[in-house]
């Protein structure tokens, strides 16, 4: 029975229900009182937490594991963390479109959470059985069999988590019926708790996990990751009959290749002003499953021919062909996507930078005084102040900034998505400068204490100089990530059309991906032409011999170049329109284009 057949039978009034098509698992209509919203976040937020617990507890250390445990050089072993890490954000766009086109956000989640779990149980086996790890020594090389069980443990991890994670916020938001003003707002709250809870998996990994793989074994420091995820599977399933679901509303490639053929196939047509004569649905809802009509924008004429009807495709009670004629919602669904582009561009340089915690950040605190007390601490546990940044800027932020900025600006997120995006860039820039300062230091005391060496040497650590002095570059990266990543994931569930939001939350994802990419190819790049000559370049073996500060100096260079690309496509940015809503942007103002 539809929710409209219990309302003529005199069932529950429809307030009773969210307004935003949402079902349980069945595919029946849900009560708002039974639920969604925070009774239902809890298991989605615990799965999260020990989900992303056991990423970091991969991600934090392997540079180290492959340096130490498979003997592979600096540059190398930095390519191959920034590589897998990128695919682990590529993969996302596997996940998004099978939870938006089939599968739905809730099957897909368990799915590739059996997948992830399958691949830590490997990786385990990999560090833990001898068979199956190189030994210990110099010159020792990895056999094939070992790297190939090694390799494919790891990146069925990547298919895994890339698979749920643009699932798990947006399956989370899903729970919020954005159509209820009380549950929208504390929608926007659940995206700041969101990332709290990641960095509280983080928080974890990067402090008891490291210290258990450095001292205890890889093993143990990869099989109690293993542990987590599944107890993250669990987390999520005890949750199941709580939760609301979107309805998955076929495959958004197709809907976005019909308006392309079919605006193409019009090519000599031309649009009226202000839409006039586009087809849409006479229906209440958009003909698309799960997704509610937008009104017809102005910008991207082109693809708006799509729904100009023909002759022979006037509607006589039956819809033609959508290669022939799309509606105006299809054809906005597009749009949108094509706005989202350039914002989505913007965070590659930024996802470029944040990449450096596991890799350069990383070697650069090995090769410092790394003592506390009687106590060594691995230099990859100094990711724990990025994850203590984050956790208490999120609570500043989200307790405290918002408030006080919603009273000076009106906005109900006191900083508009794009403003809190923006703001996070600044403060990248500042974390590369802070970054290529300490390393200025350190290269100074390496020579005056005499441990420069020579570029083929092994690098000995600057023992005057202690790896505390890299906190403050940490400290900023967190906070960056509190405004940008947030913001962005914030910015394109809501900015997304209904039945596209996994994609879009993939999409954004992706610029990690890229991110990761770009700072492999640098890393390339820079090797390649600073070695010319025979010169030892900026990042050689011997890091005391090299220049990591003009590496750090180059990022902050390009953030800032991509920070002035950023305020230009965000000053002229459209927000979505819903039909038959109230005409606002994200924020509560006007729909119109804009840098808020």
């Amino acid at each position: 029975m539809t929710r409209d057949d219990m309302n003529a039978v005199g069932g529950a009034p429809d307030s009773e229900y969210p307004q935003d098509g949402t079902v349980d698992l069945r595919g029946n209509p849900v009560l708002k009182a039974n639920t969604g919203g925070w009774k239902a976040c809890p298991y989605i937020l615990g799965n999260e937490c020990c989900e992303r617990l056991a990423y970091y507890g991969i991600a934090t250390n392997l540079v180290t594991y492959l340096s130490h445990e498979l003997h592979q050089n600096p540059s190398t072993a930095a390519n191959n963390v920034t590589n897998w890490s990128g695919t682990c954000y590529i993969t996302t766009l596997i996940g998004a479109f099978l939870a938006d086109a089939y599968l739905g956000r809730f099957w897909t989640i368990v799915v590739f959470s059996i997948i992830y779990f399958l691949g830590m149980v490997l990786l385990t086996l990999s560090a833990a059985l001898p068979s199956l790890k190189p030994p210990s020594g110099e010159g020792v090389v990895a056999s094939s069999t070992q790297l190939a069980v090694f390799y494919l443990a790891l990146y069925l991890i990547a298919l895994g988590t890339g698979g749920i994670k643009p699932c798990v916020s947006s399956f989370g938001a899903d729970q919020f019926d954005e159509n209820d003003v009380k549950e929208k707002k504390r929608k926007s709250s659940f995206f700041n708790w969101f990332y709290f809870t990641i960095n509280i998996g983080a928080l974890i990994a990067s402090s008891a996990l490291v210290y258990i793989q450095e001292n205890v074994g890889w093993g143990w420091g990869f099989g109690i990751p293993a542990v987590a995820m599944g107890i993250a599977i669990v987390s999520f399933l005890i949750g199941s009959p709580l939760y609301r679901h979107q309805k998955p509303g076929g495959s958004p490639i197709t809907r976005i290749a019909q308006v392309l053929v079919a605006a193409t196939r019009k090519l000599s047509m031309k649009v009226q002003p202000n839409g006039k004569h586009l087809y849409e649905a006479d229906d209440k809802e958009s003909g698309i499953e799960g997704s509610r009509k937008l009104e017809h924008t102005e910008e991207f004429r082109f693809l708006d021919k799509a729904a100009i009807p023909r002759g022979d495709e006037e509607l006589q009670g039956t819809r033609p062909s959508g290669w022939r004629l799309t509606s105006v919602t299809q054809v906005e669904e597009v749009k949108i996507v094509m706005r989202l582009l350039p914002i989505w561009a913007s965070g590659i340089v930024f996802a470029t930078v944040y990449s450096q915690m596991s890799t350069m950040f990383v070697q650069q605190g090995a090769l410092m005084n790394v003592s506390m007390g009687k106590a060594n601490i691995p230099s990859a546990s100094l990711s724990i102040f990025d994850t203590i940044s984050v956790i208490v800027c999120v609570v500043i932020y989200d307790r405290f900034l918002v408030p006080v900025v919603r009273k000076r600006t009106g906005h109900v997120r006191g900083f508009t998505q794009l403003q809190r995006m923006g703001i996070g860039l600044f403060i990248s820039v500042l974390a590369m400068v802070v970054a290529a300062i300490v390393e200025i230091e350190r290269l100074k005391l390496a020579r005056r204490d005499g441990v420069a060496g020579n570029p083929q040497d092994e690098a000995l650590p600057v023992e005057s100089l202690t790896i505390f002095v890299q906190i403050p570059q940490y400290f900023l990266i967190g906070a960056a990530e509190v405004f940008t990543f947030v913001g962005q994931l914030e910015f394109f569930y809501d900015q997304a059309p209904d039945a596209m939001r996994s994609l879009m939350s993939a999409l954004s994802l992706t610029t990690v991906a890229l991110g990761n990419y770009l700072s492999s190819v640098l890393v390339t790049i820079v090797t390649e032409v600073t070695t010319k000559g025979g010169k030892p370049g900026w990042i050689p073996n011997n890091l005391n011999r090299g220049h990591l500060d003009y590496f750090f100096w180059m990022l902050a260079i390009l953030s800032i170049l991509n920070i002035i690309f950023y305020l230009v496509v965000a000053k002229f940015y459209t927000y979505k329109r819903v039909h038959n809503a109230a005409d606002v942007g994200e924020d509560g103002k006007p729909s119109k284009s804009g840098y808020e």
